[in-house]
């Protein structure tokens, strides 16, 4: 019996902060946290439906939300803010409008830019569920998203897609791993992403898990650090 733990949620409130920020008392607790997890619901559905407008996935990297009395503050972290944000802001304040009218609150949404997405998990993900659903080879597309991320300057990374891979009759599991990804060590910032593909012959999951470098040692790789891009440091220790 395999005992697998998601790495964000097992490292959350050790090394990493929560994706929603603030404070209830024992009775709003409950409908806050239900509205939390109905407005990131609805921003996916709403900025996800290429189908209908036969646009770029919007490279949704994660959304986190802070409270205050007076009003809800939504940050889209995002590899494609254009695409959030629409000619002139025309979508994110329909998107604002949308959202107000869901939770019957005033709403900000602030869209944050992922400059490096190929060290991404989520990112990274969704790239892979766009190429399969524009039919790309799966084995093609993995050893891309491999390479990228290694260039970018991950510590690791390791892709799992489960389902009719290629059109096949039979589902499968297919892996693909590079460099270290310690999941049980704490101090590790591992990313952890997952997207579904689309396709005629059904859905196609995706799983990436990457490591972005070392808490401890401060040398950590952020995505939305433009500053950064693609500078790898050196951990290699002298033995003996």
């Amino acid at each position: 019996m395999g005992q697998k733990v998601r790495p964000t949620g097992f490292r959350t409130g050790v090394m990493t902060d929560w994706q929603s920020a603030w404070f209830a008392n024992k009775q709003d607790f409950a409908e806050l946290l239900l509205e939390d997890h109905a407005i990131r619901k609805f921003i996916y559905s709403y900025l996800t439906r290429t189908k209908e407008r036969k646009e770029q996935r919007p490279g949704i990297a994660k959304i986190r939300i802070e409270r205050t009395r007076e009003r809800v503050t939504v940050f889209v972290f995002s590899s494609r803010i254009g695409a959030i944000i629409g000619k002139k802001g025309e979508k994110i304040d329909k998107l604002t409008k949308a959202l107000e009218k869901l939770t019957r609150r005033h709403i900000e949404v602030k869209t944050v830019e992922v400059t490096r997405p190929e060290i991404d998990a989520q990112v990274i993900s969704e790239d892979i569920a766009e190429q399969l659903e524009k039919r790309s080879s799966f084995r093609r597309t993995m050893k891309n998203a491999i390479q990228r991320a290694m260039e970018g300057g991950a510590k690791g990374i390791k892709l799992q897609l489960s389902g009719r891979l290629g059109g096949a009759e039979m589902a499968r599991c297919e892996k693909a791993m590079e460099g270290s990804i310690p999941l049980s060590t704490l101090k590790a910032k591992v990313d952890y992403g997952f997207s579904e593909a689309s396709t005629p012959q059904g859905n196609i999951g995706i799983k990436v898990w990457v490591n972005n470098g070392d808490f401890v040692t401060g040398e950590i790789n952020d995505p939305t650090d433009a500053a950064a891009g693609g500078q790898r440091k050196s951990t290699r220790r002298r033995r003996g």
